[in-house]
């Protein structure tokens, strides 16, 4: 099993209908670089609402996107300083489905008056299991003599025929 590293990664954009599917496949991208693939759908499923909801609501649209993972749980914070965005009220709908898909989740104010809301994902780190190639085994009929040794001699001269016959083809 691959031992978990913690991860993290932070992004901020101005929230649009454009960039939200931009968004989605920058978070999918890494999920996947972290060996997290399972949670790729929930948490660029809920960080998708969670967008499309501040797009539509606030009045401040720049957001602050951050994802940490510890071995055992992937965080995505979304924060905006929108002062007038009320998540209780505007957002309910969009909290109620993050609550239904996600281990746990929050909302919260910071000292300068932004909210951030939060969902976590359980999940284990990535196995990878090396593809080792096997090699078909062989009967006796079909394996193949060692060379005897030739002299040394027997083999420059060799070296000097066949680097005449590539001289003569330029």
């Amino acid at each position: 099993m691959k031992t978990a590293v913690p991860c993290y990664y932070h992004l901020d954009v101005d929230v649009s209908p454009d960039r939200v599917g931009q968004v989605r496949r920058i978070l999918a991208a890494h999920l996947k670089y972290w060996d997290l693939e399972t949670l790729v759908e929930p948490v660029c499923g809920g960080t998708e609402m969670l967008l499309m909801a501040i797009d539509e609501h606030a009045t401040n649209k720049r957001i602050s996107l951050e994802l940490w993972w510890n071995g055992q749980h992937l965080i995505t914070a979304v924060g905006g300083d929108d002062r007038d965005l009320r998540p209780d009220q505007q957002l309910r709908g969009c909290l109620e489905r993050i609550a239904a898909m996600s281990d746990g989740w929050g909302c919260c104010a910071t000292d300068t008056g932004s909210k951030v809301i939060w969902f976590s994902q359980r999940a284990r780190a990535g196995e990878r299991v090396p593809l080792v190639p096997t090699l078909p085994e062989r009967d006796l009929r079909e394996m193949l003599q060692v060379p005897r040794a030739l002299p040394v001699a027997a083999l420059a001269a060799a070296e000097e025929q066949t680097h005449g016959v590539l001289e003569g083809a330029r």
